[in-house]
């Protein structure tokens, strides 16, 4: 497969690059380390991140990874508009036996904005969907 132009990453891929037991450590590493495109994220994504971060790995391990995610050191940050969180909320009613976080419905929406296909994640919920494509391949 021929590697896309633009990914958008989700948490689950960002605190994979962190954290040393995640059992998606290793992958997450070569698929930065390998990445030529561009890379996407959301300001909700860093929020859920951070969150995630602190409460498994604890408050200097999050600062340091908040301080790199609101810094762009890995991607461009995307910031959730009022109508993005708007057409959030209507998927998250939507699908509501499919267990998506609102988090996962403002990236989904986002995507399909920005006319993303792929998501560097390790949650199936974007597959899920049956609009998009997670890198890398698990």
């Amino acid at each position: 497969m021929k590697q896309p132009h633009l990914v958008f990453v989700d948490s689950s891929a960002w605190f994979a690059l962190k954290d040393t037991k995640d059992p998606h450590h290793d992958m997450a590493i070569q698929f930065l380390t390998a990445f030529t495109g561009k890379l996407l994220t959301t300001n909700f994504v860093i929020d859920e991140t951070i969150t995630l971060t602190l409460y498994r790995l604890g408050y200097p391990v999050a600062r340091e990874l908040g301080e790199e995610l609101w810094a762009g050191k890995y991607a461009n940050v995307i910031y959730v508009s009022k109508s993005d969180q708007h057409a959030a909320w209507e998927l998250f009613k939507k699908y509501d036996d499919k267990g998506f976080s609102f988090t996962d419905c403002t990236s989904f929406v986002v995507m399909e904005r920005l006319g993303l296909l792929y998501a560097f994640t390790f949650d199936e919920h974007f597959e899920q969907t049956g609009r998009f494509i997670r890198l890398p391949r698990v």
